[in-house]
């Protein structure tokens, strides 16, 4: 159950980054409405809500090196996402930067 957690906190965080990309691509009537909107407050309590769900995981036995693991998937359905909802393209630079996190990551926590 907490890996099931963790993994539906990392689906959290990247709706919760979609709806961040969503405001910044809008054109807001003043400075203050760039922060203060429903998709910043939106996207921003959807980082509490996963922050919350990893810490059950957490409680419920899952250590913390596990959930970071597993977290590190969001480098890599984050640009996929922004790729689906905002047919933003994947570039050979993006990607091997994806790649090169990836590899950082095994390499860290082997």
């Amino acid at each position: 159950m907490g890996y099931i957690l963790v993994i539906i906190s990392a689906l959290i965080g990247v709706v919760s980054q979609m709806m961040l990309k969503q405001s910044a691509r809008l054109q807001h009537p003043s400075w203050w409405r760039e922060y203060i909107n429903i998709w910043v407050i939106g996207g921003y309590s959807l980082m509490v809500l996963s922050l919350v769900v990893n810490l059950l995981a957490i409680h419920m036995g899952i250590l913390a090196q596990e959930v970071s693991i597993i977290e590190c998937i969001n480098y890599l359905l984050i640009p996929i996402a922004a790729w689906l909802v905002f047919h933003e393209p994947i570039t050979r630079r993006k990607a091997l930067a994806i790649a090169i996190i990836l590899v950082g990551v095994v390499v860290f926590f082997l």
